[in-house]
């Protein structure tokens, strides 16, 4: 797109990138992601990934991230999310607008985040979830399960921070 950056050693394929998106050095935008059988392993027995990557307006993407291509559809970055680096998003995941996303995170496959998530450093995604709207989730917290409009989480599994609080204090 018009007035994109594409920042040193950045691989792109299988990607329409919209206007005013940056993305930061050593970055991979569309390649395949992880597909295969549990039964089935090595190089020979991965699944196909035919799908495209969707970045939408004034996104930025930070250093050395990874976003696999879809499956079949497509994985979505929404317009005005913020990437941080070392983030890895994989096949079909969906991202709304306003996202804010810190380092180290892993969002899973099939994953739905809505819109206005800020999302901590080193937070990890069970694949085929859904993030509703407005969600605030602490750093180093594990999502394996749904999380509804307007909550705020952390811990393994996250859970409600204000419960999840009075469980550390109680332990202390």
């Amino acid at each position: 797109g018009k007035n994109s950056i594409i920042k040193n050693n950045v691989v792109i394929k299988n990607a329409l990138i919209g206007n005013d998106v940056i993305i930061s050095d050593n970055s991979s935008v569309g390649t395949s992601g992880f597909g295969f059988k549990l039964n089935k392993r090595g190089s020979s027995h991965l699944n196909p990934q035919i799908g495209i990557v969707i970045v939408e307006d004034n996104v930025n993407l930070g250093s050395c991230c990874t976003i696999d291509r879809g499956k079949i559809d497509y994985t979505f970055i929404g317009k005005n999310s913020m990437i941080d680096n070392l983030v890895h998003i994989a096949h079909n995941v969906i991202i709304g607008k306003n996202a804010c996303i810190a380092a180290q995170t892993g969002i899973s496959g099939s994953v739905e985040v809505g819109e206005n998530v800020t999302v901590g450093g080193q937070v990890g995604f069970a694949g085929h979830i859904k993030i509703g709207e407005n969600v605030v989730i602490a750093a180093r917290s594990g999502v394996t399960k749904n999380i509804k409009d307007n909550s705020v989480v952390a811990g393994f599994p996250a859970i409600d921070i204000k419960e999840w609080k009075k469980k550390i204090i109680s332990k202390r």
